[in-house]
């Protein structure tokens, strides 16, 4: 039997061939598009790159260095401490180490390393952690060109870049150059200011283990940095060590050796004084002036901050803030973080999340590895592990429950912040929201002795200080008062604290209605108690009596810009917009008996060779200077005394125990700000807390709980073994039987006697009582 064999039709097979070729055309065809695309956008993309011939001629320039009045470094701007080094001055075992570290293949490839690339991508499939592949070259392009961010475009132009660089410098230059740029912490710039800074040597007297510590330091300054952290900087510079080793940079027994050579760290120079609004202030002030020169000149600036109060002041605001942040509500973790299970690279994991959660001062950032309801551990970037129970938790509480929201829930990996508080007990807490600005100034001479323009410098740079315009609230009564009294008010007038409602045509705009922040109603009140009292019915009685238009023109007299206070009977709740340094200014005048210094902050300016360039001019303080009459400011004076005594402020003589203190608390409507200004005859202090989108701070938040406390902190220090100042009184006023200072044509019932009681008559519980609030408003 003879089997048939049927072939397959032809045609199919030739449609599916067919198809297949059209599909593989359109592919390379894709490929080829695509491709053209690329190039034709890498080179747009390169015309459009930075011009570098200037790094073939580089020369690092000389820092302005800011200074207090006491000679203490508060900051440096520009190429900061740096001192270049041609590159056949650097030690070979320096290069070594670095080239180590950071690119061993550095005279090997383009510019880019492909291998090593390769190796980071199969790094980041393995453990979805961030492998860095950037040779030196690329770290040049990004040092002098790029920003850090992390996106592909800015990679693309590192690359690119870093073509450019390799086809335009020699290798030795680009090393050269990397060897001197790259930041190495403590303000360090470059591998000779680090030996200088961290060991007190030059270069060439470095052996192979320091070399290898400061090699080990770009990676990450902070978290390698062998003062900050000891510890992770020695297992870095093992590491190093064993690549000098495994290059054959060193031999076995070097390697061995420099393993346990105890390293001798030269304590650190940097100040402890925080002054960065300060120095940035100089530095604009500098640069208003000298322009560009300002970073090449090696200038250096004496301020008239006086560094043990700009400590004082720094950590009184920081504290204030950080207290009121223990009562809000947790907000949750910054960040979360997955932390691998293996124990050996839980350490690497943990500095490298905490390299993008700064700490910032006493606020110290950490990542949790435990945590339950009664006991939180978490690891700080130094490698610390900090344990935190009982009341430390106490901030965090909702945080640990178990039915919290996802964000706000505390758990493993998360990054939170912990303070050190009394007795070395450590809490959880969080970044504030809220923010604040302290400014102190002598008001004999407008110079500014302390200034911190806002919680954290690095967090938020907005100067609060000199930038931030918030309404005063009622520590702006005391300009109002200040101009009745010229109207013929005194200490004694009585003025009725009783409700007040003015209707639309009355204001212009919309029904109004004040309030005292207390709700209540005293009734007939001399002026004197009221402003202790801070009564705001009296205040707005006062200005309807003596004028809105003459109270705006009076409080020009200050230094307050008439059109930031609109002539309108809220003027006298502080409804304006003022700065702190402004309200230091205004306050100054009754510090000093009616003289408006104007504030200031440079003291002198010298060149690279000492020369001087710029001294501030010694503002003598007459009368050319007097916008208020001297009895007007003692007057006021002894009404803002009293409130420091048993007003809104009594706490600030009750717990500095000394009488010669002048101020008035400010709280803004709905208690948006809260405010402190007062003085000492030598010293005027302004404090204001915040948020930057003006919000509430809290019902029970006010200028007396928030901001008093700051001023009182800072005042503590700033008069320590300062005599108590008792003030003479000058011509025109007298005392009256009841204690009360009054102009002399005013007193014994003179001038103003009474406001607004024909409105109102409070209750009394009896008809004798009623009679006697009667004879009081006839007087």
């Amino acid at each position: 039997m003879t089997e048939t064999r049927t072939d397959p039709p032809a045609a199919p097979r030739n449609w599916l061939l067919r198809m297949l070729a059209w599909a593989a055309g359109l592919g390379v065809a894709g490929v080829i598009s695509g491709a053209m695309v690329i190039a034709l956008a890498l080179a747009v993309a390169y015309r459009n790159l930075p011009e570098v011939g200037n790094l073939a001629d580089y020369r690092p320039k000389l820092p302005l260095r800011v200074f207090s009045s006491d000679g203490v470094l508060l900051g440096e701007f520009g190429e900061e401490r740096r001192t270049f080094t041609p590159i056949e001055q650097i030690p070979p075992v320096m290069k070594q180490a670095v080239l180590a570290a950071e690119d061993a293949r550095f005279y090997d490839h383009d510019g880019v390393d492909y291998k090593g690339m390769v190796r980071a991508a199969i790094e980041n499939l393995r453990d979805a952690r961030s492998q860095g592949a950037s040779t030196i070259t690329m770290q040049v392009a990004r040092n002098f060109y790029l920003s850090t961010e992390k996106t592909f475009t800015r990679k693309l132009y590192e690359v690119l870049l870093t073509w450019k660089i390799e086809r335009l410098l020699t290798k030795d230059r680009i090393l050269e150059l990397y060897l001197n740029q790259i930041f190495l912490g403590h303000r360090a710039h470059g591998f000779a200011a680090a030996a200088e800074t961290y060991y007190g040597k030059t270069l060439d007297q470095l052996t192979v283990a320091e070399a290898a510590m400061l090699a080990g330091i770009p990676k990450a300054p902070s978290a390698f940095n062998p003062i900050s952290n000891p510890r992770r900087a020695q297992v870095r510079q093992h590491y190093v060590l064993a690549r000098m080793l495994d290059n054959g940079f060193i031999t076995k027994a070097q390697h061995d050796e420099a393993r346990t050579q105890a390293l001798r760290l030269r304590p650190p120079r940097a100040s402890t004084v925080h002054a960065e609004f300060v120095a940035e202030t100089a530095r604009q002030l500098v640069f208003a002036q000298y322009g560009e020169e300002t970073y090449t000149r090696g200038l250096d600036v004496t301020l008239s901050i006086d560094a043990k109060l700009q400590e004082a002041a720094y950590r009184a605001l920081r504290a204030g803030i950080l207290n009121f942040e223990q009562r809000q509500f947790y907000r949750g973790p910054e960040a979360f973080v997955d932390l691998p299970a293996d124990p050996a690279a839980l350490d690497a994991r943990i500095a490298e999340a905490l390299a993008e959660h700064p700490d910032q001062d006493e606020l110290r950032a950490a990542v949790v590895t435990e945590v339950s309801r009664n006991k939180l551990v978490a690891v700080l970037q130094s490698g610390e592990a900090i344990t935190v129970t009982g009341a430390g938790l106490r901030p965090v509480a909702s945080g640990l429950r178990d039915n919290a929201p996802p964000n706000i829930r505390i758990r493993r990996g998360a990054v939170v912040r912990l303070v050190q508080g009394e007795k070395d007990a450590w809490r959880v807490s969080q970044q504030p929201e809220v923010e604040g600005a302290l400014v102190a100034t002598d008001p004999r001479t407008g110079a500014i002795r302390a200034l911190v323009g806002g919680f954290d410098y690095g967090k938020n740079k907005f100067n609060h200080v000199t930038q931030a315009q918030r309404q005063p609230g009622s520590s702006f009564k005391p300009f109002v008062y200040s101009a009745a009294l010229e109207k013929g008010f005194t200490p004694a007038t009585v003025v009725a604290d009783a409700p007040l409602f003015f209707d639309a045509a009355e204001t212009g705009s919309q029904p109004w209605e004040p309030k005292n922040y207390d709700g209540e109603f005293a009734g007939p009140l001399p002026l004197h108690q009221a402003l202790a009292k801070s009564k705001n019915m009296v205040s707005i009685r006062v200005l309807q009596s003596i004028g809105p238009e003459y109270a705006q023109d009076w409080a020009t007299r200050f230094g307050f810009p008439r059109e930031k206070h609109p002539a309108f009977l809220t003027m006298a709740l502080g409804a304006g917009t003022v700065t702190p340094l402004e309200m230091a200014t205004a306050y100054g005048v009754f510090a000093t008996g009616g003289y408006r210094m104007p504030p200031s902050l440079i003291a002198k300016v010298t060149d690279a060779d000492g020369d001087v360039l710029r001294e501030a001019p010694l503002v003598p303080l007459d009368e050319s200077r007097r916008v208020l009459e001297a009895r007007n400011a003692f007057v006021m004076g002894s009404l803002l005394q009293e409130i420091t005594r048993s007003g809104t402020a009594a706490n600030a003589q009750l717990q500095l125990r000394r009488p010669d203190l002048y101020g008035k608390t400010g709280t803004t409507n709905d208690s948006m700000d809260a405010w402190f200004a007062g003085y000492h005859p030598s010293l005027v202090a302004v404090v204001w807390i915040g948020y930057d989108t003006p919000k509430k701070l809290g019902a029970r938040e006010t200028g007396g709980g928030l901001a008093l406390p700051v001023w009182i902190d800072l005042m503590r220090v700033a008069l320590k073994d300062v005599p108590v100042a008792t003030p003479v009184p000058p011509p025109g006023v007298v005392q009256q039987e009841d204690g009360l200072w009054v102009y002399e044509e005013f007193a014994n019932g003179g001038g103003v006697r009474s406001v607004g009681l024909d409105q109102v008559v409070p209750e009394a519980t009896t008809p004798d009582e009623r009679s006697s609030i009667l004879d009081l408003f006839r007087r």
